[in-house]
């Protein structure tokens, strides 16, 4: 039996995964987490088969717990199942450890198969993926200026080309003003760009906001 822990911080995402999981004979969820310390904790305290992450995570980015729990333990499979499209997270996610990558609005013969296939020591993407993460392991094309980007800066930009005040970005990600500004400073350093307006154009350009 596959012993599978589900992390999402919803609790009704979760009962939905866990019901379509159950409905394969040789696939449990032995085990559910609300947040990323959460789930590190029940990493620690079981072993688990795979892990099914959501992306985005209370307290902590669902990129630093892949790369954590693959410290800890480097041979759990991690499959994310987030609702970002692949272009936005997908590579970075890959990049960091996890061995698929999956949207929530996949179907459920889709979420069996990449767990059955990251289980056996396999890697589960899309054509579409494969393709895009081969052009940039191969250097086939330029790196768009974003992946240069940490995981909590690209969140921090995804916001910004929303429209979001600093203020706005600090409460809902629970972090002061000021983290919020040093994130935005790094952003801009990196991509280099001096304000908002040049972030919305750039992402524009590249389809990451219509």
């Amino acid at each position: 039996m596959i012993k599978v822990l589900v992390a999402d911080d919803h609790k009704i995402f979760r009962a939905g995964v866990k019901r379509l999981i159950e409905e394969s004979s040789d696939i449990e969820v032995a085990g559910e987490a609300f947040d990323g310390f959460d789930a590190l904790a029940k990493l620690r305290r079981e072993d688990w088969d795979v892990v099914l992450l959501d992306i985005n995570m209370p307290n902590k980015s669902g990129l630093d717990i892949v790369r954590q729990m693959k410290q800890e333990k480097p041979k759990l499979p991690i499959l994310i199942l987030s609702m970002y499209p692949e272009e936005q997270y997908a590579v970075r996610a890959l990049k960091a450890g996890a061995a698929g990558y999956l949207t929530k609005d996949s179907e459920s013969e889709e979420l069996i198969a990449a767990i059955r296939k990251v289980v056996k020591g396999g890697r589960y993407a899309t054509p579409a993926l494969l393709e895009k993460l081969l052009f940039e392991l191969d250097g086939e094309r330029d790196v768009p200026k974003h992946h240069a980007l940490s995981a909590r800066e690209y969140q921090i930009f995804e916001q910004l080309i929303q429209g979001k005040s600093l203020t706005e970005i600090a409460d809902a990600m629970a972090i002061s003003v000021k983290t919020v500004s040093t994130y935005r400073t790094r952003v801009m350093e990196k991509m280099n760009m001096e304000n908002n307006a040049e972030l919305i154009h750039y992402a524009i350009q590249h389809g990451l906001i219509d």
